[in-house]
């Protein structure tokens, strides 16, 4: 299954460590090739010839082998694979990520590299709980990183709680679908995401408070199930996902132009909030309060990107989605917006002040279908995207 794929394997210092020789293992049972580099903390916890034995490979060590670095060895290192997983990923190693260290091998290839990352974090219980974790967290996310785990249970400290590193079928499934091999595999996803800005002049235009982040998101979780994702985005408060192919636009009229242009797709999640309208006598240059009164504004109806591709007669995606954000009478608006526009699901939401949701990180949806409203749970908008993305892969499968 993973015959023929490289995997740098970065090895931290914590008792998950051991973890780490049976994932070799695993790893070259399915014919994998295994780069292993061994921080000095994790070589407390395992022996550099145990894991060489295992991974019939060279370890990799330090940063200044001399040998290696006059032909820029850690760069070659950090390219040259398909995948750099980090297993255990300490709170040590998730902070140098975020704060782009390079002071030591581990840092300094996870700095230069280009391939995807996948991390599967090991730690105490108060340390994964602590916010500066969690900020580690996120913003590696926001960075394109893949996380797997941990998970809950007794910790060799003696407590117990969220910090165990992910068991290794795990992590193994991580690595599947992080080389394209989950669910989705092959399949072509269109998103869309953020929010369009109608201009009034060259230096002012109408749009809204979304963030952006709930359709960056889905796009990540869409990409861990193997799709192929074509990113539509319009001004985005979130970096777009690493690995997408990404299509930035300011207006409707280029997100419908560049929609349309995307090619055949599977499925589309639209996911962006989309302008209403858009200022139909828009300004050459600057408007001035010059004492002549109010400027006269003209609105004109954006197009129904959600309806112009959910009633296509050819080449319309198997799976059409679209997003409902209301402030009153959510799922009866999202119901008639769903039969009024073609699709097949539509993702409503409270988006009202007093939720936090539109900007926010977290999410409560109500998924209507043609079996009706299902309410999930208010959760962080990753969970939100993961859940959505096993759906989808469910609905194509």
């Amino acid at each position: 299954m993973l015959a023929d794929k490289h995997i740098l394997l970065i090895v931290g210092g914590g008792i998950a460590a051991f973890k780490s020789l049976d994932l070799v293992r695993r790893l070259r049972e399915q014919g994998a090739q295994i780069t292993p580099v061994l921080t000095k903390a994790g070589s407390e916890f395992v022996t550099p010839l145990s894991l060489s034995a295992l991974s019939a490979s060279r370890i990799y060590q330090d940063l200044f082998d001399l040998t290696d670095e006059a032909e820029m060895g850690h760069i070659e290192l950090s390219r040259a694979a398909d995948l750099i997983v980090v297993a255990p990923a300490t709170a040590d190693l998730m902070a140098k990520m975020v704060g782009g260290h390079a002071n030591d091998l581990a840092s300094t290839l996870l700095l230069a590299t280009d391939k995807r990352v996948l991390i599967a974090p090991s730690m105490n219980v108060r340390m994964w709980d602590h916010p500066a974790t969690r900020r580690n967290l996120a913003t590696l996310k926001d960075d394109g990183a893949l996380v797997v785990g941990p998970n809950e249970g007794d910790m060799a400290c003696g407590e117990y709680g969220p910090g165990r590193m992910a068991e290794v079928p795990e992590i193994m499934t991580a690595i599947d679908a992080a080389l394209s091999y989950g669910p989705l595999k092959g399949r072509q996803v269109l998103g869309t995401s953020g929010p369009t800005h109608e201009p009034i002049d060259p230096v002012r235009y109408i749009a809204n408070r979304s963030s952006g982040a709930q359709g960056t998101a889905i796009a990540k979780a869409l990409m861990s199930l193997g799709a192929e994702v074509t990113f539509v985005t319009g001004p985005s408060d979130v970096p777009a996902p690493a690995g997408a192919k990404v299509m930035p636009v300011q207006t409707a009229k280029e997100m419908l132009a560049a929609v349309q242009g995307a090619g055949p797709m599977d499925a589309a999640v639209f996911a962006a909030a989309v302008a209403d309208w858009h200022v139909a006598n828009a300004g050459d240059s600057k408007i001035k309060k010059d004492g002549s009164g109010l400027p006269q504004l003209e609105f004109a109806e954006n197009p129904d990107i959600l309806a112009t591709v959910a009633q296509m007669a050819k080449g319309r995606p198997e799976l059409v989605i679209g997003f409902a954000a209301e402030t009153d009478d959510v799922v009866a608006h999202a119901k008639a917006k769903r039969a009024r526009k073609g699709c097949d699901w539509i993702v409503a939401n409270d988006v009202s002040p007093q939720t936090g949701i539109m900007g926010g990180t977290e999410n409560a949806i109500t998924l209507i279908s043609d079996k009706g409203a299902e309410a999930w749970p208010r959760m962080h908008k990753d969970a939100v995207a993961t859940k959505l993305a096993q759906r989808i892969a469910e609905y194509l499968a």
